[in-house]
């Protein structure tokens, strides 16, 4: 069988990851010197798809590690609504693996007019939204052909952290991104086939996290619907609770995505609670009564361990898609490059 271009691209995740901390360090630091120097009290983020997971994923590592609220903000409150903000004294962080969509490039130039020291995180340095920002760190992931973007997350969701590493001065973070390309490499080999034969028949699946993996449940979810045909929903493992539970019944699919953090006692409840409804729960992140145990790779820091999940995932997922009989790389009724107003 011919290799898929999105399986391709997903084994090039290992070597994408190195290729950004080689060669856009130098742009990350000049960005982090810069935040230092402005000593910012707020964040704001600017993406959509994939790209807004990753900054749900740096909202949730900045506020952990520096204390500093993070808020996503519509892109159509520019381009739509054509309300100026007031963001003097704020970071604003535009993530987009084209740079090309209008209502991103239009939000960034208004966040730059507001006051914002503003920073572009994108797979095309000289796309309008790069230009459009103070400093701009360049993905360097190589063309991405398949529609579900994949080493363009992992980069994205990298150099945010890079950027957050290096503004903090955080050494055991820096560290740990050094070591991430070996630890993708890893989670490329994982076997998730247990998932893979209870999604191959299902319609409908929950995917859950806390902090940073809430993220990456969000982007499994999005990645589920759009190369699987699958009906996927992500929440956190708290959120699920407050209604959601209520549909989860004799062999529902839930996939839930613990790391060594803070959240897996949580994480680990939540599934022991859904288990005991009925559902088919797998879990990553440690052993628990009533779940399947999926492997994931151990000891890692706990702010890059939910990225190193997603890359297993995609993995995973390519595979699963091939199995029901779609075409990962061309999801129906979808573009690689989605421009919105």
């Amino acid at each position: 069988m011919t290799q898929s271009k999105m399986a391709r691209e997903v084994a090039e995740i290992p070597a994408a990851a190195a290729r950004f901390l080689d060669q856009t360090g130098p742009a990350v630091r000049d960005a982090a010197a810069a935040m230092r120097s402005l000593d910012p009290g707020l964040l704001i983020t600017v993406a959509r798809g994939s790209s807004d997971h990753a900054a749900t994923y740096l909202k949730y590592a900045v506020e952990l590690l520096a204390g500093v609220p993070v808020a996503s903000v519509g892109p159509s409150v520019a381009s739509v609504y054509g309300r100026p903000l007031r963001l003097k004294g704020a970071v604003c962080i535009g993530i987009s693996q084209s740079g090309q969509s209008p209502d991103i490039v239009e939000m960034m130039q208004a966040a730059r007019t507001g006051g914002a020291l503003s920073v572009a995180i994108t797979n095309s340095a000289n796309s309008p939204m790069g230009l459009a920002a103070n400093h701009c760190l360049d993905l360097q992931a190589g063309v991405e052909h398949s529609v579900a973007a994949t080493k363009t997350f992992v980069t994205s969701v990298l150099a945010g952290l890079s950027l957050l590493a290096e503004w903090q001065q955080d050494a055991a973070l820096l560290r740990a991104l050094d070591t991430l390309p070996h630890a993708l490499e890893k989670a490329l080999a994982l076997d998730w086939s247990p998932l893979a034969a209870r999604l191959a028949r299902a319609n409908s699946v929950y995917v859950l996290g806390r902090g940073p993996a809430f993220a990456i449940a969000n982007e499994c979810a999005l990645k589920l619907k759009e190369t699987c045909g699958l009906h996927a929903e992500s929440y956190s493992a708290a959120e699920v609770l407050h209604g959601p539970a209520a549909i989860v019944q004799a062999q529902f699919p839930v996939l839930a995505l613990g790391v060594q953090d803070a959240a897996l006692p949580h994480v680990v409840t939540t599934a022991e609670r859904l288990a005991r409804q009925g559902a088919d729960v797998f879990l990553t992140g440690q052993p628990s009564q009533g779940a399947t145990l999926l492997p994931s790779v151990p000891d890692l820091h706990p702010l890059v361990a939910p990225l190193v999940l997603a890359t297993a995932f995609y993995s995973f997922v390519e595979g699963l898609a091939r199995r029901r009989g779609f075409d990962p790389d061309t999801p129906p009724h979808l573009r690689k490059v989605t421009e919105t107003v």
